[in-house]
């Protein structure tokens, strides 16, 4: 069996996406030749391996045909079919509708090859696109979304099935990994005490809402000199961050250490894991910081609330007052008896279990 597994872009940007492609593919069948393509920029900086890789190098614009590139996408649409073709892939994994969009008008002329597409979060749906999926049968064509919530988002939207394919990962791998508490501590460069630690894990970009968070930080500090803040992660907003945190006077109270390619391993130098997004499809870094034993303060999103239900401690979304109180009480809660019973509720067994045999089934040939 061969699988082409089609992703936007490489880098550290898009961490999360491959982190739940790779996660699908393992799920395949033994002896499967996985490949994988990146439309847009260079692998380097990947976090995932995803087997063997050709770069397109096209831009945005080239790939919606935009302005003058309308002209050219027939061509473009005849360069995939033929290197389709050379792939001998029976299973298309797809990221998301933008490479929906580019590949699924080729695939018609393909029918002996099947694709999954693979939605990670809420994005802009046009007419357009609930006609090209119609194009195609069920035989053909399978819709994923993340989590549940999602999952019947889409549904609503387009007026077709969507499979609930929430990802999860393989708890007892992932806690091999975990470094100790004072390894953790020690690698992100925080003192060996026991001050109060809030982590933090994502792109520096508005949606994951940092911004918000620093500033409620801040406000709480003046009750707790003692926190101290690290959000790990890089994106267009550091420069921002940055600002903000030299104009508050927080150098030695907030860290942007950036990327961090072995960011999974260091859940345990935090007391608290805070997740401040605007919006999320999903939220790996939930499940990553309750596997690890840290309790999470987030978003008050119906997504995270599908995941942890009452055993969440919520925030509304982009409310700096209400983030200041909640980390304030958060220190003043039992975040072990917290931590545990958010783990009940997540049950990473039983999701990793559930997720195994649906990726199966979707990568199955037989389908």
């Amino acid at each position: 069996m061969s699988i082409l597994n089609v992703m936007w872009a490489g880098g550290s940007a898009f961490a999360s996406v491959h982190k739940v492609h790779q996660q699908i593919l393992s799920q395949s069948e033994p002896g499967t030749v996985v490949k994988t393509w990146l439309l847009q920029g260079p692998s380097t900086g990947c976090v995932a391996e995803v087997g063997e890789c050709r770069e397109w190098n096209l831009s945005s614009a080239r790939l919606k045909g935009k302005h003058f590139w309308r002209l050219l996408k027939p061509w473009l649409r005849a360069r995939f079919r033929k290197a389709l073709q050379e792939t001998d892939a029976q299973v298309l994994l797809l990221d998301g509708l933008g490479v929906a969009r580019t590949l699924l008008p080729v695939l018609k002329s393909l029918p002996h090859m099947r694709a999954v597409v693979v939605i990670h979060g809420s994005t802009r749906l046009h007419r357009k696109d609930q006609q090209l999926f119609r194009q195609f049968p069920a035989s053909q064509l399978t819709l994923a979304a993340v989590s549940q919530t999602l999952a019947s988002s889409l549904e609503y939207d387009l007026q077709m099935p969507v499979t609930a394919l929430r990802s999860a990962f393989d708890p007892h791998e992932f806690n091999a990994r975990l470094l100790p508490r004072a390894e953790a501590r020690a690698t992100l460069g925080l003192p060996a005490d026991d001050a109060p630690v809030f982590g933090a894990v994502g792109r520096l970009v508005d949606d994951k809402g940092f911004a918000c968070l620093l500033e409620a930080f801040a406000k709480a500090l003046a009750s707790r000199p003692e926190m101290r803040l690290v959000i790990i992660g890089e994106g267009s907003n550091r420069t921002a961050l940055e600002a903000r945190i030299n104009q508050l006077g927080l150098q030695d109270k907030v860290s942007l250490p950036g990327h961090l390619k072995h960011a999974a391993m260091l859940y345990k130098a935090f007391d608290w894991v805070t997740i401040p997004s605007l919006d999320e499809g999903l939220g790996l870094i939930l499940q990553e910081a309750v596997m690890s034993g840290v309790p999470v303060l987030t978003s008050d999103l119906p997504v995270f609330r599908e995941q942890l239900a009452e055993t969440g401690r919520y925030a509304p979304v982009n409310d700096i007052d209400a983030w200041q109180e909640a980390i304030l009480q958060a220190l003043g809660l039992p975040a072990q008896s917290i931590a545990a019973d958010q783990y009940a509720v997540l049950a990473p067994d039983l999701a990793w279990q559930r997720f195994s045999q649906a990726a199966t089934s979707l990568l199955s040939c037989r389908k």
